[in-house]
C-alpha cells in the first residue's frame, strides 16, 4: 500500500499499474499530453529501427565502398563507429524502459523531455570515449587488443550505453582520483588544510 504523494511499486512489483480489472482506458485524458508522447515514442521508435540498420552498414563496410577508404582507414571508423552505435542502442532501449514505465505510473512529464531526448545520444558518446580509453590501454577492463573484436566492442558499447549513469558516476571518481576535485582545489587556494576536505 502506498502513501499520499508515494509513487507506486515499480514493474513487476505491481503489474497492474495500480488499475483495477477491465480499467483500461488511459489516465491521460488530455489530448495534448498524448500527442506528446507519441511523439516521443515515435521519437525513440524511430532510433531503435535505424541503429541496427547503422550497425549493419558499418558490419557490410558500406562507408568503406562508398568512400573509397583503405583498410587501415576504415577501421577505426567501424571500430569507433561500433562504439557510438552501440552505446546508442543501449541508451535507447533504457529511455524506451523508462518511457513506458513512467507513462504507466503516471509520472511522465514534459520537464524530462530534454533527458529523453539526449539520453541516447550521451550513452553513444560516452561509449565511444570508454572503447577509447580501452582501446589505448588506458582504461584496463579488457586487454586494449581486445577491441579488435567487432563483437566486444559492440557488447561493451551496449552495456555502457544502458548503465550510462553507473559509467558517468565511475569515470568520475577516476577523474577525481587522477585530477582532484574543483571544491578540494577551491580550498587549497583559500588555504584551507587538505586534511580537512571531504
Amino acid at each position: 500500500m502506498t502513501h499520499k504523494g508515494e509513487l507506486p511499486p515499480f514493474g513487476q512489483a505491481d503489474p497492474t499499474d495500480g488499475r483495477k480489472p477491465l480499467e483500461w482506458e488511459s489516465k491521460y485524458t488530455d489530448p495534448a499530453a498524448r500527442r506528446e508522447i507519441r511523439f516521443e515514442a515515435s521519437y525513440l521508435g524511430l532510433l531503435l529501427l535505424c541503429l541496427p540498420l547503422c550497425m549493419s552498414a558499418l558490419w557490410l563496410e558500406l562507408p568503406k565502398h562508398l568512400l573509397h577508404l583503405s583498410d587501415d582507414k576504415f577501421s577505426p571508423l567501424m571500430k569507433y563507429g561500433l562504439a557510438w552505435v552501440g552505446g546508442t542502442l543501449g541508451g535507447t532501449l533504457y529511455d524506451i524502459k523508462w518511457l513506458y514505465h513512467s507513462v504507466a505510473r503516471l509520472s511522465w512529464h514534459m520537464d524530462r523531455r530534454l533527458w529523453r531526448m539526449f539520453a541516447p545520444h550521451i550513452s553513444g558518446g560516452l561509449s565511444f570515449a570508454v572503447v577509447a580509453l580501452v582501446a589505448s590501454g588506458g582504461l584496463r577492463i579488457f586487454d586494449a587488443q581486445a577491441t579488435r573484436s567487432p563483437a566486444l566492442v559492440v557488447g561493451l558499447s551496449f552495456l555502457v550505453g544502458y548503465f550510462s549513469d553507473s559509467a558517468f558516476a565511475k569515470l568520475m571518481e577516476i577523474a577525481e582520483t587522477l585530477f582532484g576535485t574543483v571544491r578540494s582545489r577551491e580550498k587549497h587556494a583559500n588555504g584551507e588544510d587538505a586534511s580537512r576536505q571531504c
